[in-house]
């Protein structure tokens, strides 16, 4: 299998066929990640702008780097562009219903339990989303991500002792608004 970093330069090139392997590899992580800040058909839309705008950027992606890594800073400010349009127009919608809970009922627990795990995961969603930006990207790229801190902090242009900080400070807000204990 090519590297990205190959199929990137490959890109840069000029050869379509390598930045389509690119979007094939990528798409469905970065869809994932997106629809973790923009709900619904924008998450797809948000999605469809962080490729045109990689691939409009390609001259400038390090091939040291991680290719991933890089779509993710393009995603999170193509989030980020969203959300301040849609504060603009005074249009901010968060459709709740499309946790992923919805496929808990498995067949092997009640009913009553899964509803009270989609009301959980209902909860613990609507807390990550009251969390400031600052304090939600972190730890959305970490813990939901599975990025590595000095990975969310090339994603977020900060430091790994401010990715700590951050990650740190949204656990207690979470602890607190959901009153739970730490330590």
């Amino acid at each position: 299998m090519t590297a990205d970093s190959e199929l990137a330069s490959a890109a840069v090139r000029g050869e379509r066929q390598a930045f389509s392997e690119l979007m094939t590899r990528h798409q469905v992580g970065i869809h994932r990640f997106v629809s973790r800040f923009v709900r619904g058909e924008n998450a797809a839309d948000v999605t469809q702008d962080t490729f045109v705008a990689a691939w409009r950027n390609l001259a400038r992606f390090d091939p040291s780097q991680r290719f991933d890594v890089w779509l993710r800073a393009i995603a999170i400010n193509k989030c980020r562009d969203h959300a301040r349009r849609a504060a603009v127009r005074r249009f901010i919608s968060v459709d709740l219903a499309q946790a992923p809970a919805d496929s808990v009922d498995d067949g092997l627990i009640s009913p009553e339990t899964a509803t009270e795990e989609r009301q959980t995961l209902a909860l613990l969603h609507r807390a990550i989303q009251a969390l400031p930006a600052s304090l939600r990207e972190p730890l959305v790229l970490t813990a939901l991500e599975g990025l590595s801190q000095a990975d969310a902090g090339s994603v977020l242009g900060v430091s790994v002792k401010s990715i700590e900080t951050r990650l740190y400070r949204a656990r207690r807000k979470l602890a607190d608004q959901l009153n739970l204990d730490l330590e």
